[in-house]
């Protein structure tokens, strides 16, 4: 690769990120489905033809920003989980929680747009895939070490529509990870995003006590209670 080569790929990534950055700051001043190409541009002092030279339209936009935000998150996870014991699993767990609902609050916005309702005509195309699974990932890892450590709870015998519901998901799970194991795993998911969206949202307000510390504890205390369902504790 030429010198000339590297430094205009080292520019154009340059100008990505400038563009992207922007993006950011117009998602968080205006919603998603206002995001404009137009508007990033004359943020960034540019004419528009130039910015759609490095982002062809809005959609392309919009999937460069999510996947930065699935990856800002499954790399806060990742970190996080990580400097847990691995023999650990509930400390796993909880790092994991306290982690999404810690890059949450910082980053309310990529959180919305990631995990909160679909941009109106905007379908996520497959490059979205692998960054969306990080955390997922982790949290199956889990589920896997503590199936092969023996220490999962009892497998229940699932009804046959609710087997045929998860075969899809199943298809691409570890076979040690059974399908009522994966279940649980699959509510505890759903309890995470769902109490860090009542809380970012709004929703918690004259139900949980608005002082940081007991909304923490608030927070801990049910994710103890999801590694109690899935058998961490």
């Amino acid at each position: 690769m030429s010198t000339a080569s590297t430094a205009r790929e080292r520019a154009r990534a340059e100008i990505t990120r400038e563009i992207v950055d922007a993006g950011r700051a117009q998602l968080a001043a205006e919603g998603a489905a206002a995001l404009s190409l137009r508007a990033v541009a004359r943020d960034l002092g540019m004419v528009s033809s130039a910015v759609y030279r490095y982002v062809p339209n809005r959609d392309a936009l919009l999937t460069l920003l999510i996947i930065d935000a699935y990856n800002s998150v499954g790399a806060a996870v990742e970190d996080a989980e990580s400097a847990v014991r691995r023999t650990d699993l509930t400390g796993r767990f909880q790092a994991v929680a306290r982690a999404v609902r810690a890059w949450a609050i910082h980053h309310p916005h990529e959180y919305a747009l990631i995990y909160g309702s679909p941009v109106p005509g905007y379908a996520a195309p497959e490059d979205t895939v692998g960054p969306a699974t990080r955390v997922p990932l982790v949290l199956i890892g889990i589920l896997v070490d503590l199936a092969t450590s023996g220490a999962a709870p009892e497998q229940r015998k699932l009804p046959r529509k609710v087997r045929a519901s998860v075969a899809p998901l199943m298809q691409a799970i570890p076979d040690s990870v059974g399908e009522d194991l994966m279940l649980r795993g699959l509510a505890a998911w759903g309890t995470l995003l769902g109490l860090i969206s009542l809380e970012l949202f709004g929703h918690l307000h004259n139900v949980v006590d608005e002082d940081i510390a007991l909304r923490e504890a608030f927070f801990d205390e049910e994710m103890a209670n999801v590694a109690v369902g899935l058998g961490l504790e």
